[in-house]
């Protein structure tokens, strides 16, 4: 048996830019404005796209004789990840819980920048954040609450729980679990009854006028968007708690039937 890896240097740099994006990568040093023309580190969809690209590459393979594609350096990203899953790092964990009790906006926003890294691990996290996340809004006065206690306790509380992510293979089903409220929409993406991520957001203020039914398709627009990299051409069951949803495309087709 042979057992050999690919080590691609500076791999995001081998991804092009797409022509009419080049000018948004724009920035000035010195006398002169330059673009990027190719994908430079630090982007949030850089990663993204290149394990992707990868997965493109190499999909009539994984898991047969390709085991892994891409190596992720746990002191770049703040994880460990080895062939259990992906968890948080301790050692950038053990930051959050020492944080003492924030005292002004600023302090806030690094707070909830740091513990947002890894908010793929914890179930409901924009919920969970609101209360310190409306601290962040413009022209609403710094009033540290019981509430802003509370979610600041548990968030630090359930990052130290946080359980083991697994990776997703490939031709295995995915199924995701979705739930809307007026505090927010989450959901959680699985294989084989292991976690993959989960993932949610706050309402935006219009949002929170919405009838029931179009909260709960809204979440679930919200699942397929976010994880789509996940869920191309792959199968996937969707599970929601509101029932008439399951009759969407059956009154999709009566409409069309009608229409002719």
């Amino acid at each position: 048996m042979v057992l050999s890896k690919i080590d691609l240097r500076s791999s995001h740099n081998q991804l092009r830019v797409k022509e009419s994006d080049v000018l948004k990568t724009a920035f000035r040093i010195g006398n002169g404005n330059y673009e990027f023309l190719v994908m430079p580190f630090g982007l949030t969809n850089a990663l993204v796209v290149f394990m992707d690209l990868m997965n493109q590459i190499f999909r009539l393979y994984l898991d047969m004789f390709v085991v892994g594609v891409l190596a992720l350096r746990s002191q770049i990203l703040g994880h460990i990840i080895s062939g259990e899953g992906i968890w948080v790092d301790p050692n950038k964990i053990s930051t959050i819980v020492d944080w003492k009790t924030l005292r002004n906006v600023s302090e806030v926003r690094s707070f909830l920048g740091l513990a947002g890294y890894y908010r793929c691990f914890v179930k409901g996290f924009s919920m969970i954040a609101t209360p310190m996340t409306k601290l962040l809004q413009k022209d609403v006065k710094f009033e540290w609450s019981e509430k802003c206690h509370q979610s600041f306790e548990k968030l630090k509380a359930l990052l130290t729980e946080a359980s083991v992510l697994v990776q997703p293979g490939s031709r295995k089903e995915f199924v995701i679990y979705s739930d809307a409220s007026l505090n927010g929409l989450s959901c959680v993406l699985m294989q084989e009854g292991k976690v993959i991520a989960y993932a949610s957001r706050q309402l935006k203020l219009h949002k929170k006028n919405y009838p029931t039914h179009d909260l709960e398709l809204a979440v679930v627009a919200f699942a397929l968007k976010i994880r789509r990299y996940h869920l191309y051409s792959e199968n996937c069951h969707i599970f929601t708690d509101h029932k008439s949803l399951k009759y969407l495309m059956t009154q999709k087709d009566l409409n069309l039937r009608q229409q002719r």
